[in-house]
């Protein structure tokens, strides 16, 4: 079985937000299939995808606070600075962590581990809706 579809996320602050139920809520054949794969990918430029600890809300926070470290906003040594202070940190954030998840299905289930969400990982401020395309791919049981 393959199948495809659209996700549209509402637009989200700045920040490391779990969609995970969102994920699986829009792959309803997902239920069906016994074992087999199913690829997130994230259209956008100044936002990510990660998987990570999906129980303290302190992590979400950590993982914020270290990236703006990491690459913060108006460096003065970027040239891409038209579409404001937050947009450059943002694509290298975005290409720091990636744009796609290759996760693990069983039994009509995301396989994660105990603690694991994905996390859509927004880097702008105002970064608008997000659109992420779900394929899955396995065998019916």
């Amino acid at each position: 079985m393959w199948t495809q579809h659209d996700l549209h996320l509402r637009p989200l602050p700045r920040g490391f937000h779990l969609v995970t139920r969102e994920v699986v809520a829009g792959v309803p054949e997902l239920a069906r299939v016994r074992v087999g794969l199913l690829h997130v990918f994230l259209a956008h430029t100044s936002a990510s995808l990660a998987l990570n600890e999906n129980a303290s809300p302190d992590v979400r926070r950590d993982f914020e606070r270290y990236f703006s470290h990491l690459v913060p906003d108006g460096w003065p040594g970027f040239e891409h600075t038209l579409e404001g202070a937050d947009d450059m940190p943002a694509h290298i954030k975005a290409s720091l962590l990636g744009p796609s998840l290759t996760l693990p299905v069983r039994e009509g289930r995301l396989a994660l581990g105990t603690w694991q969400g994905i996390y859509l990982c927004e880097h702008r401020d105002r970064g608008g809706a997000r659109r992420l395309v779900l394929t899955l791919h396995g065998e019916e049981g």
